[in-house]
């Protein structure tokens, strides 16, 4: 990694950092990951304001769970990426999903990044007073896996979606005592 990282809430401080993130992964035409920054961010502020009400479960659409957006900022004060946390997790959630979902800007990949973002994030949870979380990743996205595994991910069965792509589910334990523990 190039520079020390955080974890910040979404904010319209961070508007003109976050406009370059998000034109810069347009450009790239890559799907967007996690799913919140396909959202357009010409209405910096309500955008700002739809993450925040899904962070309080206001105004969700049907089935939709409450979740959480931070943005992993450097010390440049540059967005580098993005996580999205959902709080619990439906069925769909559960095979192809998961409770975490993060991404990392085109430009700054294969620099350590998203290994620190999901480390954040587990921190995060477990001050939440999470047990374990599931991370997901698409069978071919080795750096991923590469970095699920490298924060403590143990592999589950993995989930085949009707378009037949195959999704790679991990569980990855956030008690102290670190004692194994069933999938529920």
């Amino acid at each position: 990694m190039r520079e020390e990282v955080r974890l910040a809430r979404p904010t319209t401080d961070l508007r003109e950092e976050y406009v370059s993130f998000y034109r810069e992964w347009l450009a790239s035409g890559e799907d967007m990951v996690p799913w919140v920054i396909e959202r357009d961010p010409t209405d910096f502020a309500a955008m700002v304001r739809f993450l925040l009400d899904n962070e309080k479960g206001e105004h969700l659409p049907e089935g939709w769970v409450p979740d959480s957006t931070f943005w992993l900022v450097g010390s440049s004060g540059r967005v580098l990426g993005a996580v999205n946390i959902r709080h619990r997790l439906t069925d769909k959630l559960l095979q192809s999903g998961g409770h975490i979902g993060y991404g990392i800007r085109p430009s700054e990949r294969r620099k350590g990044y998203a290994t620190r973002l999901l480390s954040l994030t587990l921190e995060m949870t477990r001050s939440w007073g999470w047990d374990r979380v599931l991370v997901v990743c698409d069978a071919d996205n080795i750096a991923s896996e590469r970095t699920i595994v490298n924060n403590g991910g143990v592999p589950d069965a993995s989930y085949i979606e009707e378009n037949g792509n195959v999704v790679k589910r991990f569980w990855i334990d956030l008690r102290p005592d670190g004692r194994p523990q069933l999938p529920r």
